[in-house]
Protein backbone atom coordinates (compact mmCIF):
# COMPACT_ATOMS: atom_id res chain seq x y z
CA UNK A 1 0.00 0.00 0.00
CA UNK A 2 1.51 3.16 -1.28
CA UNK A 3 1.03 6.03 2.00
CA UNK A 4 1.87 9.45 2.57
CA UNK A 5 2.61 12.49 0.46
CA UNK A 6 4.15 10.75 -2.22
CA UNK A 7 1.70 7.77 -2.71
CA UNK A 8 -0.80 11.10 -3.03
CA UNK A 9 1.35 12.33 -5.74
CA UNK A 10 1.45 9.41 -7.59
CA UNK A 11 -1.90 8.93 -8.01
CA UNK A 12 -2.56 12.43 -9.17
CA UNK A 13 -0.51 11.38 -11.55
CA UNK A 14 -2.03 8.45 -12.40
CA UNK A 15 -5.43 9.99 -12.70
CA UNK A 16 -4.03 12.65 -14.89
CA UNK A 17 -2.72 10.30 -17.05
CA UNK A 18 -5.77 8.15 -17.07
CA UNK A 19 -7.72 10.83 -17.86
CA UNK A 20 -5.73 11.98 -20.44
CA UNK A 21 -5.81 8.68 -22.41
CA UNK A 22 -9.32 8.70 -22.34
CA UNK A 23 -9.12 12.28 -23.84
CA UNK A 24 -6.97 10.25 -26.57
CA UNK A 25 -9.77 8.21 -27.02
CA UNK A 26 -12.26 10.23 -27.19
CA UNK A 27 -10.81 12.35 -29.61
CA UNK A 28 -9.84 9.62 -31.95
CA UNK A 29 -13.55 8.11 -31.85
CA UNK A 30 -14.83 11.54 -32.68
CA UNK A 31 -12.30 12.03 -35.51
CA UNK A 32 -13.16 8.62 -37.06
CA UNK A 33 -16.24 9.35 -39.00
CA UNK A 34 -14.49 12.26 -40.32
CA UNK A 35 -11.45 10.52 -41.46
CA UNK A 36 -13.71 7.17 -43.06
CA UNK A 37 -15.69 9.56 -45.17
CA UNK A 38 -13.19 10.44 -47.81
CA UNK A 39 -14.29 12.08 -51.26
CA UNK A 40 -14.22 9.37 -54.06
CA UNK A 41 -12.21 9.13 -57.42
CA UNK A 42 -14.07 9.34 -60.56
CA UNK A 43 -13.30 8.92 -63.93
CA UNK A 44 -16.44 11.03 -65.20
CA UNK A 45 -15.26 14.50 -65.73
CA UNK A 46 -17.63 16.35 -64.50
CA UNK A 47 -19.60 15.29 -60.68
CA UNK A 48 -22.03 16.91 -58.40
CA UNK A 49 -23.72 15.52 -55.32
CA UNK A 50 -26.26 17.56 -53.11
CA UNK A 51 -29.02 16.86 -50.46
CA UNK A 52 -31.90 16.55 -51.56
CA UNK A 53 -33.87 18.19 -48.75
CA UNK A 54 -31.78 21.87 -49.04
CA UNK A 55 -29.89 21.30 -51.66
CA UNK A 56 -26.96 21.51 -50.09
CA UNK A 57 -23.62 20.52 -51.91
CA UNK A 58 -21.75 17.33 -51.08
CA UNK A 59 -19.26 16.71 -53.78
CA UNK A 60 -17.72 18.51 -57.13
CA UNK A 61 -15.99 17.82 -59.75
CA UNK A 62 -15.51 20.27 -62.59
CA UNK A 63 -19.56 20.86 -61.25
CA UNK A 64 -19.83 24.23 -63.05
CA UNK A 65 -18.47 23.04 -66.56
CA UNK A 66 -20.65 22.72 -69.20
CA UNK A 67 -20.79 20.16 -71.52
CA UNK A 68 -22.84 18.07 -73.46
CA UNK A 69 -26.13 16.28 -72.01
CA UNK A 70 -26.89 13.51 -74.20
CA UNK A 71 -30.83 12.09 -73.22
CA UNK A 72 -30.20 13.51 -69.69
CA UNK A 73 -31.62 16.67 -71.58
CA UNK A 74 -35.42 14.87 -71.77
CA UNK A 75 -35.95 15.34 -67.98
CA UNK A 76 -36.21 18.90 -68.85
CA UNK A 77 -39.08 17.71 -71.32
CA UNK A 78 -40.84 16.01 -68.91
CA UNK A 79 -40.59 18.66 -66.73
CA UNK A 80 -41.89 21.21 -69.20
CA UNK A 81 -44.63 18.77 -70.41
CA UNK A 82 -45.61 18.37 -66.94
CA UNK A 83 -45.94 21.91 -66.17
CA UNK A 84 -48.44 22.58 -68.70
CA UNK A 85 -51.83 23.67 -67.21
CA UNK A 86 -54.81 21.92 -67.53
CA UNK A 87 -52.39 18.23 -68.23
CA UNK A 88 -54.37 15.75 -69.37
CA UNK A 89 -51.79 12.60 -69.04
CA UNK A 90 -54.69 10.37 -70.98
CA UNK A 91 -55.20 12.63 -74.06
CA UNK A 92 -53.83 11.02 -77.29
CA UNK A 93 -51.34 12.18 -79.49
CA UNK A 94 -50.99 10.53 -83.43
CA UNK A 95 -48.03 9.37 -84.00
CA UNK A 96 -46.01 11.05 -86.87
CA UNK A 97 -43.99 9.53 -90.10
CA UNK A 98 -41.82 12.57 -88.90
CA UNK A 99 -41.24 11.35 -85.45
CA UNK A 100 -40.04 7.80 -86.84
CA UNK A 101 -37.93 9.43 -89.61
CA UNK A 102 -36.10 11.59 -86.91
CA UNK A 103 -34.76 8.68 -85.26
CA UNK A 104 -33.94 6.59 -88.35
CA UNK A 105 -32.24 9.86 -89.71
CA UNK A 106 -30.52 10.20 -86.70
CA UNK A 107 -29.56 6.73 -85.60
CA UNK A 108 -31.37 7.56 -82.14
CA UNK A 109 -32.46 6.13 -79.32
CA UNK A 110 -36.38 5.41 -79.85
CA UNK A 111 -39.45 3.89 -78.28
CA UNK A 112 -40.39 2.22 -81.15
CA UNK A 113 -43.69 4.35 -81.83
CA UNK A 114 -45.64 3.06 -84.71
CA UNK A 115 -46.92 6.00 -87.10
CA UNK A 116 -50.84 6.05 -87.29
CA UNK A 117 -50.78 4.24 -83.55
CA UNK A 118 -52.71 6.82 -80.76
CA UNK A 119 -50.93 6.96 -77.60
CA UNK A 120 -51.59 8.59 -74.45
CA UNK A 121 -49.30 11.56 -72.99
CA UNK A 122 -48.61 9.57 -69.97
CA UNK A 123 -47.22 6.78 -72.33
CA UNK A 124 -45.15 9.01 -74.10
CA UNK A 125 -43.35 9.92 -71.03
CA UNK A 126 -42.70 6.43 -69.94
CA UNK A 127 -41.19 6.11 -73.71
CA UNK A 128 -39.25 9.34 -73.32
CA UNK A 129 -37.69 8.44 -69.87
CA UNK A 130 -37.39 4.67 -69.76
CA UNK A 131 -36.17 3.29 -73.03
CA UNK A 132 -35.01 7.37 -74.07
CA UNK A 133 -37.11 7.43 -76.90
CA UNK A 134 -36.79 10.44 -78.96
CA UNK A 135 -39.25 9.93 -80.92
CA UNK A 136 -41.37 10.06 -77.89
CA UNK A 137 -39.63 13.44 -77.34
CA UNK A 138 -40.29 14.86 -80.83
CA UNK A 139 -44.43 13.93 -80.25
CA UNK A 140 -44.54 15.30 -76.63
CA UNK A 141 -42.45 19.29 -77.94
CA UNK A 142 -44.93 18.78 -81.33
CA UNK A 143 -48.38 18.19 -78.58
CA UNK A 144 -46.90 21.16 -76.50
CA UNK A 145 -45.47 23.78 -78.42
CA UNK A 146 -47.61 26.25 -79.96
CA UNK A 147 -47.07 27.50 -83.32
CA UNK A 148 -48.74 26.96 -86.89
CA UNK A 149 -45.97 24.52 -88.44
CA UNK A 150 -43.91 21.39 -87.19
CA UNK A 151 -40.91 23.18 -86.75
CA UNK A 152 -42.72 26.35 -84.97
CA UNK A 153 -43.77 24.12 -82.18
CA UNK A 154 -40.70 22.61 -81.72
CA UNK A 155 -38.69 25.80 -81.63
CA UNK A 156 -41.33 26.97 -78.97
CA UNK A 157 -41.64 23.91 -76.87
CA UNK A 158 -37.82 24.21 -76.93
CA UNK A 159 -38.19 28.06 -75.80
CA UNK A 160 -39.99 26.46 -72.98
CA UNK A 161 -37.11 24.22 -71.49
CA UNK A 162 -34.86 27.18 -71.62
CA UNK A 163 -37.34 29.79 -69.95
CA UNK A 164 -38.21 26.66 -67.30
CA UNK A 165 -34.16 26.43 -66.81
CA UNK A 166 -33.53 30.39 -66.55
CA UNK A 167 -36.60 30.17 -64.06
CA UNK A 168 -34.75 27.82 -61.46
CA UNK A 169 -31.63 30.45 -62.09
CA UNK A 170 -29.61 27.76 -63.86
CA UNK A 171 -26.89 30.26 -65.77
CA UNK A 172 -24.80 27.36 -67.58
CA UNK A 173 -27.53 25.89 -69.36
CA UNK A 174 -29.23 26.16 -72.37
CA UNK A 175 -31.41 23.71 -74.83
CA UNK A 176 -31.42 23.56 -78.74
CA UNK A 177 -33.05 19.95 -78.95
CA UNK A 178 -36.07 18.27 -77.40
CA UNK A 179 -33.85 15.66 -76.68
CA UNK A 180 -30.31 16.14 -76.51
CA UNK A 181 -29.57 15.50 -79.86
CA UNK A 182 -28.27 19.14 -79.94
CA UNK A 183 -26.94 21.57 -82.80
CA UNK A 184 -23.89 22.46 -80.88
CA UNK A 185 -25.67 24.36 -77.97
CA UNK A 186 -27.26 22.30 -75.89
CA UNK A 187 -25.45 22.27 -72.93
CA UNK A 188 -25.64 22.08 -69.15
CA UNK A 189 -23.41 21.51 -65.73
CA UNK A 190 -23.32 18.58 -63.43
CA UNK A 191 -24.87 21.11 -61.06
CA UNK A 192 -27.65 22.76 -62.74
CA UNK A 193 -28.82 19.04 -64.43
CA UNK A 194 -28.75 18.20 -60.32
CA UNK A 195 -31.48 20.76 -59.94
CA UNK A 196 -33.17 20.36 -62.75
CA UNK A 197 -33.69 16.78 -61.97
CA UNK A 198 -34.34 17.84 -57.72
CA UNK A 199 -37.33 20.24 -59.40
CA UNK A 200 -38.72 17.96 -61.53
CA UNK A 201 -39.13 15.00 -58.92
CA UNK A 202 -41.32 17.15 -56.89
CA UNK A 203 -44.20 16.04 -59.37
CA UNK A 204 -45.59 12.72 -58.53
CA UNK A 205 -45.88 11.48 -61.85
CA UNK A 206 -42.36 12.35 -63.13
CA UNK A 207 -41.12 10.70 -59.30
CA UNK A 208 -43.50 7.58 -60.26
CA UNK A 209 -41.98 7.27 -63.69
CA UNK A 210 -38.61 7.74 -63.41
CA UNK A 211 -38.91 4.57 -60.75
CA UNK A 212 -40.09 2.36 -62.60
CA UNK A 213 -38.34 -0.76 -64.24
CA UNK A 214 -40.14 -1.61 -67.19
CA UNK A 215 -43.55 -0.60 -68.79
CA UNK A 216 -45.84 -1.98 -71.55
CA UNK A 217 -48.05 0.23 -73.21
CA UNK A 218 -51.05 -0.63 -75.23
CA UNK A 219 -51.86 1.78 -77.68
CA UNK A 220 -54.54 2.29 -80.12
CA UNK A 221 -54.08 1.71 -84.12
CA UNK A 222 -55.36 3.15 -87.19
CA UNK A 223 -58.29 0.67 -87.69
CA UNK A 224 -59.17 1.10 -83.89
CA UNK A 225 -57.74 -2.00 -82.31
CA UNK A 226 -55.29 -2.32 -79.23
CA UNK A 227 -51.95 -2.78 -79.96
CA UNK A 228 -49.71 -4.23 -76.58
CA UNK A 229 -45.97 -2.43 -77.35
CA UNK A 230 -42.94 -4.41 -77.13
CA UNK A 231 -42.09 -3.56 -73.42
CA UNK A 232 -39.96 -0.61 -72.43
CA UNK A 233 -37.21 -1.33 -69.89
CA UNK A 234 -35.29 1.96 -68.18
CA UNK A 235 -31.80 2.08 -69.27
CA UNK A 236 -31.00 3.10 -65.32
CA UNK A 237 -29.07 -0.20 -64.61
CA UNK A 238 -29.38 1.73 -60.42
CA UNK A 239 -32.72 0.62 -59.97
CA UNK A 240 -31.55 -2.88 -59.79
CA UNK A 241 -28.09 -2.14 -58.77
CA UNK A 242 -28.33 0.32 -56.07
CA UNK A 243 -30.70 -0.49 -52.96
CA UNK A 244 -33.05 2.95 -52.96
CA UNK A 245 -32.70 4.27 -56.02
CA UNK A 246 -35.66 6.45 -57.56
CA UNK A 247 -34.33 7.69 -60.34
CA UNK A 248 -33.60 9.51 -62.62
CA UNK A 249 -32.14 9.21 -66.03
CA UNK A 250 -29.74 8.45 -68.53
CA UNK A 251 -27.98 9.88 -71.69
CA UNK A 252 -24.95 9.42 -73.90
CA UNK A 253 -23.49 10.29 -77.45
CA UNK A 254 -20.52 10.90 -79.15
CA UNK A 255 -19.58 14.54 -77.25
CA UNK A 256 -21.63 13.55 -74.12
CA UNK A 257 -19.94 10.34 -73.34
CA UNK A 258 -21.65 8.23 -70.85
CA UNK A 259 -23.93 10.32 -68.56
CA UNK A 260 -26.19 9.53 -65.38
CA UNK A 261 -28.48 11.83 -63.48
CA UNK A 262 -29.00 9.79 -60.02
CA UNK A 263 -31.32 9.68 -57.00
CA UNK A 264 -31.54 7.52 -53.83
CA UNK A 265 -33.55 7.24 -50.50
CA UNK A 266 -32.51 6.03 -47.88
CA UNK A 267 -33.06 5.91 -43.78
CA UNK A 268 -35.28 9.06 -45.20
CA UNK A 269 -32.54 10.84 -46.51
CA UNK A 270 -32.22 11.55 -50.53
CA UNK A 271 -29.31 12.43 -52.00
CA UNK A 272 -29.53 13.19 -55.91
CA UNK A 273 -26.42 14.20 -58.37
CA UNK A 274 -25.29 13.82 -61.90
CA UNK A 275 -22.10 12.48 -63.58
CA UNK A 276 -21.17 13.71 -67.37
CA UNK A 277 -18.83 12.86 -69.24
CA UNK A 278 -17.79 8.98 -68.19
CA UNK A 279 -16.58 6.34 -70.20
CA UNK A 280 -18.66 3.88 -70.79
CA UNK A 281 -22.45 2.95 -69.35
CA UNK A 282 -20.92 0.43 -66.41
CA UNK A 283 -18.34 2.93 -65.60
CA UNK A 284 -21.37 5.98 -65.11
CA UNK A 285 -22.89 3.47 -62.99
CA UNK A 286 -20.26 2.89 -60.68
CA UNK A 287 -19.43 6.57 -60.82
CA UNK A 288 -22.86 7.37 -59.73
CA UNK A 289 -22.57 4.69 -57.05
CA UNK A 290 -19.48 6.04 -55.58
CA UNK A 291 -21.35 9.51 -55.37
CA UNK A 292 -24.63 7.79 -53.57
CA UNK A 293 -22.30 6.11 -50.99
CA UNK A 294 -20.39 8.83 -50.34
CA UNK A 295 -23.30 11.51 -49.73
CA UNK A 296 -25.07 8.55 -48.07
CA UNK A 297 -21.91 8.67 -45.58
CA UNK A 298 -21.73 12.68 -45.50
CA UNK A 299 -25.48 13.05 -44.46
CA UNK A 300 -24.70 10.33 -41.54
Amino acid sequence: MITGIKGIRIRRAAAVAITSGAMLATGALTAAPAQAVTAPSIVAKGGYVMNNANAATLYTKAADTQRSTGSTTKIMTAKVVLAQSNLNLDAKVTIAKEYSDYVVRNNASQAHLIVGDKVTVRQLLYGLMLPSGCDAAYALADKYGTGSTRAKRVANFIGKMNTAAKNLGLTHTHFDSFDGIGNGANYSTPRDLTKIASSAMKNSTFRTIVKTKKYTAKTITKTGSTRTMPTWENTNTLLSSYSGTIGVKTGSGPEAGACLVFAATRNGKTVIGTVLASTDYAQRAKDATKLLDYGFAKLG
